[in-house]
């Protein structure tokens, strides 16, 4: 297995040195789960020393935790991890990974959120002087690495993965359509627009549901959500489910026939594998990151940002059509074979000790 230039022989002892992962793990306090939870998982089922940084609510105070257990325990760990989203928390990627250098721990960049690009237009010697700082720099996509390519070359390509064994297939046959929509309620993942579509779509199918889970974060967007469902007359076929701990994901999705996917910014997000490993057919918006990750008519149907009459025209589509709702739901399976942890988790070993 390549990585950077290096490959593993056969037979070859893997040293785990002590590893330390900064970033967001807030969901133990009602949040989301990210990916950085799942790899500190799996890293440890694999047998390294995982220490992680940080659970704290308040952004001062994660940020300061992110400080203090990097020096604390600095006799723990011989390389770290560091989280890289745009906006303040850049601030707090650059604070650590400032104390990191003095404390002399190599150090690998992950490339997080949507909006990444944007800010590097914005600020180019802040991104391009920490990008080259690291030992090593991950996208999740290949939408954030020819972004930041300008910024530094050499980005490795390591995808959002989920366990694949935990998502059931099986094909469907949609007659009373329920739509599902899993993302934290916010703005820039746009709950609003799976409302309005279901205002277009009941039109046309008395008997449709659609079912929105995730955490409120907090902005307006879940009472936004409510007051439009009375507002548009469908809140007797809006179900709100609020957070769904991960191990019961695959089982909640499950019951679903299609999914929606309806940000204005995103990157690769892990509920659309997860969708696609159960064998819903997706509609998304194509902003970001998505259409390097779906091809439209293929794997998915793709629609343009708060297109809400698009989405519901999407929906239509694949009741209306099971030729093409198999098709979706196939090639989609198809596609996320390639995301499972036992693919992508070596990756991240080598790299990781590459980097130590």
């Amino acid at each position: 297995m390549k990585v950077d230039g290096l490959q593993r022989q056969p037979g070859q002892v893997l040293n785990r040195p002590g590893l330390l992962l900064i970033g967001n793990f807030l969901s133990g306090s009602n949040r989301g789960r990210t990916v950085s939870e799942d790899l500190a998982e799996h890293l440890t089922s694999s047998g390294w020393k995982v220490i992680t940084a940080s659970s704290q609510v308040a952004r001062t105070r994660r940020f300061f935790d992110m400080l203090k257990t990097s020096w604390s325990r600095r006799q723990e760990y011989e390389v770290a991890n560091v989280d890289i989203f745009s906006g303040p928390a850049f601030l707090w990627a650059e604070g650590v990974c400032r104390l990191l250098r003095i404390l002399g721990k190599p150090y690998v960049l992950s490339l997080h959120g949507g909006g990444l690009p944007d800010f590097a237009e914005r600020q180019p010697a802040r991104v391009r002087n920490l990008l080259q700082t690291a030992s090593a720099v991950t996208s999740p996509s290949r939408f954030l690495q020819m972004e930041l390519k300008r910024y530094r070359d050499d980005i490795a390509l390591l995808p959002n993965s989920i366990d694949l064994q935990r998502y059931s297939f099986r094909s469907r046959s949609i007659f009373r359509p329920t739509l599902v929509w899993l993302r934290a309620f916010h703005k820039i993942y746009n709950p609003a627009m799976a409302v309005r579509a279901m205002g277009v779509l009941r039109e046309s199918f008395p008997g449709i549901r659609l079912i929105m889970a995730g955490p409120d974060m907090g902005d307006g967007s879940l009472e936004e959500a409510r007051r439009l469902c009375a507002d548009l007359g469908v809140s007797d076929a809006i179900e709100f489910q609020g957070r769904i701990p991960k191990e019961r994901v695959p089982q909640w999705i499950d019951q679903g026939q299609i999914f929606l996917n309806t940000s204005h910014v995103d990157n690769v997000p892990v509920s659309i594998l997860e969708a696609m490993a159960s064998g819903l057919p997706v509609v998304s918006t194509n902003v970001g990151g998505i259409p390097y990750l779906l091809d439209d008519s293929d794997t998915a149907l793709l629609v343009p940002a708060k297109g809400f009459e698009a989405m519901a025209g999407a929906v239509e589509r694949i009741v209306m059509d099971a030729e093409l709702a198999d098709s979706l739901a196939r090639n989609g399976r198809d596609l996320v074979e390639s995301f499972d942890w036992k693919s992508v988790l070596p990756r991240w070993e080598d790299l990781l000790n590459a980097a130590a």
